[in-house]
C-alpha cells in the first residue's frame, strides 16, 4: 500500500496489510465493523463521507471478527470501533455511533498532520444530524461495502439467489427445513414466524453449498439463518428474536402487506405438511428416480440408513476413524453413550457415491437417527453441545425423555470448562461476554460454548438452575465459577488458570 492519501475507504485483508499502511505518513483511520451490527453499518455512511471529504488521510475497514489479530493487537471489544494512527502509533479512538465525535477527531487528526486542513461542511452537517437521519442513509443511499461482495457471484448465480429471496413474500435460508431444523437458530426463527402467524418459503442452505457461499456474498450476511421480507434482508436469529420481541418484526409484515395467517389455517396447513410426508422409503424412492439410481442400489442404501436406530456412515471405522471430521461424530456419540453401528464408505465405492444422492449430502460423515439424516460433524457438533441431540434423540423413542434440568447439567457439563455467553466466542453480541472469552483467550484456556440468546428456554432456565441472574457464565465441571467480574478478578490475580484446571 502507498503512504499517501487515498480516495473513498479500503477494506483491510490482514494485518501486514495495515502495519504497511500506517509506515506512510498520512495519517489513518480505521474503522473496526461487524456484518451483524447495526450500528456498523449506519457508521459506514458517516465514515465514506468522511473518507471523501478528508483525501489527505487513509481510510480503511476491519471486519473485527474475520481478522481476529487485528482486533487483538488494537483491543477491540465491541464494534463499532474506531482508531487514529499517526506516525505509525495509535494516538486516540473511538467505541460506539457517534457521528459528531468521529467527525470531529478525524478533523483533529487531519488538521495535526496537515496545516490548513480544515473540516468540511458536509461531514460536520452530517455529523450533527439526528440518529434518526443516519439511520436512514443505508436504505436512502445503500452501501458500496455492502454491495461489493456480490460483484464475485456470476450473473447466473446471482439470478437464482434473486428468484430465490423473491419467490415468497417471506422467505427464511436455514439448515434443514421447517419441520426439521438442523440447528438451534434456524428453530428459533421457525418458530418466531410461526407464532408471528405469516406463510413462508424457505431454502435448506446445507443442500446446496452453491446457494450456501453465494447467498453470504449475495446479502453480505456471513451466517444462517437468514431472514427475508419482500426481497430485502431483515437479518440472522439474534435480529428476528429482538424485533419479534418488540413488535417490531409485526409492524413490518403489517407494512409490506404480509397476509397473517389464523390459527386455524394454521394447524390444518400444519396437518396437510405431516399427512402428506413420505416415508423415509418412499422420499429415497422418489430421489433415486429424480437423480437415475437404480432400484436395487436405492433398496440397499435405504436398508443401511434404517439398519440401526443410530447409524454412522464414515471413513475408516469406530476404533480407527481415517479422518477428524469422522473421529469428532465418532467422540460425541460415545460422550452421549449411545449405541451405534457404522458403515465404512472407503470399503464401498458404490456406497460412498450413492449415498450423497440418496441423501442429497455432498460429505462425510452422515448420521442417521431413526433412518432419517440428521448431518455432517459440523451439525452433529452443534447439536450436541446445545442439547438438541440428546432431544432428538429423545423424540425418536432412543432414549429416555430429557428433563429440562437434565438438559441443562448435560449442557452445562459438555465441556470441561464451559461459557454460556450473548453470541459466540468469534461474535459476542455484549462486551461482558467479549471480555470473558479475551480472558480465557489469554490463558490459553480450551472452553466450550453456548450462545444463550439461540434458546431462550435455556436462557430462562439456567438462570434458575445456577441461582445467577445475568449473562455470562462460566462453569468448571458443572460447577458454576461467576460472571464477567469473577472472572476478570481471577484473571488479575493470577487464579484464573489454576481454577479452571484443578
Amino acid at each position: 500500500m502507498g503512504s499517501g492519501g487515498g480516495s473513498g475507504v479500503k477494506d483491510i485483508g490482514s494485518k501486514a496489510d495495515l502495519d504497511d499502511a500506517l509506515r506512510g505518513e498520512a495519517p489513518v483511520i480505521v474503522h473496526f465493523w461487524a456484518a451483524w451490527c447495526a450500528a456498523s453499518k449506519q457508521m459506514d455512511q458517516v465514515f465514506a463521507h468522511l473518507a471523501a471529504d478528508f483525501p489527505h488521510a487513509l481510510f480503511f475497514r476491519v471486519e473485527a471478527e474475520e481478522q481476529p489479530e487485528i482486533s487483538e493487537a488494537y483491543a477491540v471489544s465491541a464494534v463499532p470501533y474506531f482508531v487514529f494512527c499517526k506516525d505509525g502509533r495509535t494516538i486516540d479512538t473511538l467505541e460506539g455511533a457517534d457521528p459528531s465525535s468521529l467527525a470531529n477527531k478525524v478533523a483533529k487528526v487531519v488538521s495535526d498532520s496537515f496545516a490548513g486542513s480544515a473540516s468540511p461542511a458536509t461531514s460536520l452537517e452530517m455529523a450533527d444530524a439526528p440518529t434518526e437521519t443516519i439511520k436512514k442513509l443505508p436504505e436512502e443511499n445503500g452501501s458500496s461495502h455492502n454491495e461489493s461482495p456480490s460483484s464475485d457471484l456470476s450473473d447466473a448465480l446471482r439470478m437464482r439467489l434473486q428468484q430465490l429471496v423473491n419467490s415468497h413474500p417471506v422467505f427464511l435460508f436455514m439448515k434443514g427445513n421447517p419441520e426439521q431444523p438442523k440447528c438451534g437458530f434456524s428453530r428459533t426463527v421457525v418458530n418466531i414466524l410461526k407464532d408471528e402467524g405469516v406463510e413462508f418459503g424457505s431454502f435448506n442452505i446445507l443442500m446446496d453449498d452453491e446457494v450456501r457461499e453465494g447467498m453470504k456474498k449475495f446479502s453480505n450476511w456471513p451466517t444462517f439463518p437468514q431472514l427475508f421480507c419482500k426481497g430485502e434482508l431483515v437479518g440472522g436469529c439474534d435480529i428476528a428474536v429482538a424485533m419479534h420481541e418488540d413488535g417490531e418484526l409485526k409492524d413490518l409484515f403489517r407494512e409490506h402487506g404480509v397476509p397473517v395467517i389464523s390459527k386455524e389455517t394454521e394447524v390444518v396447513d400444519s396437518t396437510k405438511s405431516l399427512s402428506s410426508d413420505a416415508t423415509v422409503q418412499e422420499m429415497s424412492e422418489e430421489l433415486s428416480d429424480s437423480t437415475g439410481l437404480d432400484a436395487a442400489l436405492s433398496s440397499r442404501l435405504h436398508v443401511l440408513v434404517n439398519s440401526s436406530p443410530v447409524m454412522v456412515f464414515m471413513k475408516g471405522k469406530p476404533d480407527e476413524p481415517k479422518c477428524g471430521f469422522s473421529r469428532k461424530v465418532i467422540e460425541i456419540l460415545q460422550q452421549e453413550k449411545l449405541a451405534f453401528d457404522s458403515f465404512d464408505i472407503l470399503s464401498d465405492d458404490e456406497v460412498r457415491q450413492g449415498l450423497k444422492i440418496f441423501s442429497n449430502f455432498p460429505s462425510y460423515p452422515q448420521l442417521y437417527i431413526g433412518g432419517e439424516l440428521i448431518g455432517g460433524s459440523d451439525i452433529v457438533l452443534e447439536m450436541h453441545k446445545s442439547g438438541e441431540l440428546k432431544m432428538t434423540l429423545a423424540e425418536k423413542g432412543i432414549i429416555s425423555e430429557v428433563t429440562p434440568e437434565d438438559r441443562l447439567k448435560n449442557l452445562t457439563t459438555s465441556s470441561p470448562v464451559m461459557l454460556f455467553i450473548k453470541g459466540t466466542p468469534d461474535a459476542p453480541r455484549c462486551g461482558f461476554s467479549s471480555k470473558v472469552v479475551d480472558a480465557l483467550k489469554k490463558e490459553g484456556i480450551d472452553f466450550g460454548s453456548f450462545d444463550i440468546l439461540s434458546n431462550e428456554e435455556v436462557r430462562q432456565g439456567l438462570k434458575t438452575y445456577s441461582n445467577w441472574p445475568t449473562y455470562p457464565q462460566l462453569y468448571y465441571k458443572g460447577e458454576l465459577i461467576g460472571g464477567c467480574d469473577i472472572v476478570l478478578e481471577l484473571q488479575n490475580s493470577g487464579e484464573l488458570k489454576s481454577t479452571l484446571s484443578e
